[in-house]
């Protein structure tokens, strides 16, 4: 491997804030990229009619479908502990192997899981629609059912396209580590246009949708109907937010699984040879071994909160469906940065371990808390002074009045109750991340399971059954109860300093702590992370 010659002592140097902002903000992107086209789905479909049903709709298919694939991104995840933590050891050869391990372990995860999710789908709902927990949901089962059958359509095409999704995350995690992220933030990009593009015709068909009132916008819809209406694509409504979502994911995992297997990454890594593609149970196990907390941590937290916005906000009524829907997109848009800068942590810090450098590790970790709690808090002031408008934005303006105004008001509500929690998210999130940088991942896994179940499911249930008064709020006072006592275990967690006795690599590598530091700053120095002695991490102008 050729490698670039050190900055000079007397280069200036990026402040460390600067550095970890440089890592952090094309993963930040990066991260939003699935959410926002989430996001688009649910603003197209919200076009679809006035009946309140096709945003819930989406919500509950998209939820059911991620439950799962949760869990799979959850355990490779830690790819990108692995691949930051060797190369801060001055081995960045020996993290080809680990990406390869990923996609298989996606491949086969989808074959005994995803597919045959897909099938019992319908019944997963039909059983949920029989038991309401809602008072007015008997009242509401024509609607339910239609809202149901919609869900169930738009979640399949993304349970038998997850393959594409898990891979794609698998690939992403290497450059996270390599500490090289705008190479999925152009792929996020583009995927992202690609399903803007496809949304509109695939959704709409030969129709465009109601005017907006602005020409650019009202031209792009229109120039979609005509593209459909030479294709001959007919509005597939819901099932097209789907499709389109599938091939924006499509292009997002064929950009830098093209830089992968390119011949300058194959000759600095070998990353198309047999030893790294050949199936490889060493590292399946290394994967698996920090890996199935994360796996529990993310799968289990979308199960609740899969139970929660299903079943004890949905089945209230499609009303209370559609606001808690509207609510939960604006958090999980609010919180996807601040996962993105968690995933820059668990680079950062893995890096540094693998530096033998915990003070520095300590140092990055306080530096992204503190980046995430200003973020969140400024998210939370967004949300209660712009409640309002921020749920009409996902209801159509021929909703009849009184849908509208019963929209709005319990959604302001619930957003109110998600500003009460975005600085804890910030905490939890943030040093979440740092903990799997260092390997730390069974106790916070431990932590989630537990909290999640007694305080968002059990303590769900309680608001409901105990203050009924509240209605559907009930159960989102319960999440942000179990938000705020997740950031404070945490918080503990890393406070204790546990995670500085974690080793991953072992003694394995034939060089000396000095030497380790040296010789990874002097291979990072040529990817363009590296700094003076005094910081490893820091970069020359």
């Amino acid at each position: 491997m050729s490698v670039n010659p050190p900055p000079s002592p007397s280069a200036k140097q990026r402040s460390p804030l600067v550095e970890l902002l440089l890592i952090a903000a094309p993963v930040v992107a990066t991260m939003t990229s699935y959410t926002l086209m989430q996001f688009v789905d649910k603003l197209m479909v919200s076009r679809i009619g006035p009946d309140p049903i096709y945003v819930g709709a989406q919500g509950n298919g998209g939820l059911a479908a991620f439950v799962f694939i949760s869990v799979m991104m959850g355990m490779i995840t830690v790819i990108n502990t692995y691949v930051s933590q060797n190369l801060g050891a001055g081995k960045p050869q020996n993290a080809p192997a680990y990406v390869a391990t990923g996609v298989w372990l996606s491949v086969v995860y989808w074959l005994i899981v995803m597919l045959p999710f897909g099938l019992i789908l319908p019944y997963v709902f039909e059983m949920i629609r029989e038991t309401p927990v809602g008072p007015g949901a008997a009242a509401e089962l024509v609607n339910l059912d239609r809202r149901d059958q919609l869900a169930v359509s738009y979640g399949r095409i993304l349970i038998y396209g997850s393959v594409i999704t898990m891979t794609c995350r698998a690939v992403a995690q290497y450059f996270y580590g390599m500490h090289k992220p705008v190479v999925i933030l152009l792929a996020s990009l583009i995927g992202n246009i690609v399903n803007l593009v496809f949304n509109v015709i695939l959704i709409f068909g030969p129709n465009a949708p109601v005017a907006t009132g602005y020409s650019t916008i009202d031209g792009g819809f229109e120039a979609a109907a005509s593209v459909a209406r030479s294709l001959g694509i007919p509005a597939m409504g819901v099932e097209g937010a789907g499709w389109a979502t599938l091939l924006g994911t499509l292009v997002e995992l064929a950009i830098p699984l093209g830089y992968f297997l390119s011949p300058k990454y194959h000759r600095l890594y070998n990353t198309r040879s047999r030893a790294v593609w050949r199936v490889s149970i060493k590292h399946a196990k290394d994967i698996f071994r920090i890996g199935w907390p994360g796996a529990l941590m993310f799968g289990n937290e979308m199960i609740c909160w899969s139970f929660f916005m299903v079943y004890l906000v949905g089945t209230f009524g499609t009303l209370h469906s559609t606001a808690g829907w509207i609510a939960h997109q604006w958090m999980t848009l609010s919180f996807m940065p601040t996962v993105g800068i968690s995933v820059a942590m668990t680079a950062t810090v893995g890096k540094c371990l693998g530096m033998k450098r915990p003070d520095l590790a300590i140092q990055r970790a306080w530096l992204g808390l503190m980046l995430a709690v200003a973020y969140m808090s400024f998210c939370a002031i967004c949300f209660v002074v712009f409640r309002h408008d921020l749920v009409r934005l996902f209801v159509q303006r021929d909703t009849s009045p009184e849908d509208m105004e019963t929209i709005v008001t319990l959604g302001s509500r619930f957003l109110i109750a998600t500003a009460a929690f975005q600085f804890f998210d910030g905490i939890a999130m943030s040093l979440s991340g740092a903990l799997r940088g260092a390997g730390d991942t069974r106790w916070t896994g431990l932590v989630t399971l537990i909290l999640s179940w007694s305080i968002i499911v059990c303590g769900g249930l309680a608001m409901v059954r105990f203050m009924p008064e509240l209605g559907s709020l009930g159960p989102w006072i319960a999440a942000a109860t179990y938000i705020v006592i997740l950031a404070m275990c945490i918080l503990y967690r890393w406070q204790s300093g546990k995670w500085k006795t974690i080793s991953l690599l072992g003694n394995s590598s034939d060089l000396s702590p000095d030497a380790t530091v040296t010789q990874a700053a002097t291979d990072a120095a040529s990817m363009g992370v590296s700094g003076a002695a005094g910081d490893p991490l820091a970069s020359p102008k």
